[in-house]
């Protein structure tokens, strides 16, 4: 059986995008495009989509984890090397969490977000990941973005973000330099013509 949440009102972001705005004023999250996991009067949670983790790649840290062997790191590389290990947030970042597509479920631990999208964040996924038996795509973040009830909403406000469809191919593409501005473009906005009293969605 596959955890899901009841939908809540349509004023609750899950399943959007979360686009950094130049107003932003926490450097944490300047120029970030955030995958909003949940969202209700509690609070938020979010995974940063477009920032990866630089010291490390996604073989190695399945080794580290002893989730494979080390010798089965030139599999691994052939297998996972291209799927990008990112800064998902600054809270509890040495947490791992896996988006991934909706053809891959653990049950009581897979969270079903919004369009094909799902959330698990338990160790099962990757060792499935790493003997190819995982999702179609699939991204790993260490960390996540949370938010307190109200704070979020009040970030918005103050033209800190702005909150729009998301995008799959975008979630999971390993282009990480270049979604902010893909993002952006996909909204019908031109990146450089942006400024900080921008509006939201």
């Amino acid at each position: 059986m596959q955890t899901t949440r009841p939908r809540g009102p349509s004023d609750f972001l899950d399943g959007q995008f979360l686009v950094a705005m130049p107003g932003m004023s926490d450097e944490r999250f300047v120029r970030s495009v955030i995958y909003v996991c949940a969202h209700s009067a509690d609070g938020a949670m979010g995974i940063i989509v477009n920032k990866p983790v630089t010291d490390i790649n996604m073989p190695d840290l399945l080794v580290q984890l002893d989730v494979a062997p080390e010798t089965d790191a030139i599999r691994l590389r052939e297998r996972v090397g291209h799927m990008p290990v990112l800064m998902g947030g600054p809270v509890e970042g040495k947490r791992g969490f896996v988006l991934h597509t909706d053809d891959f479920h653990i049950a009581q631990s897979t969270l079903i977000i919004d369009d094909g999208i799902c959330l698990t964040a338990t160790v099962e996924i990757l060792r499935a990941i790493a003997t190819g038996d995982g999702p179609a795509s699939a991204v790993l973040a260490l960390g996540y973005a949370g938010w307190q009830a109200g704070q979020l909403e009040s970030e918005i406000l103050a033209n800190g973000w702005l909150n729009c469809p998301a995008d799959p191919e975008l979630i999971f593409n390993a282009a990480l330099d270049t979604k902010y501005e893909r993002t952006l473009r996909m909204n019908g906005i031109d990146p450089a013509m942006l400024s900080a009293s921008a509006g939201r969605a």
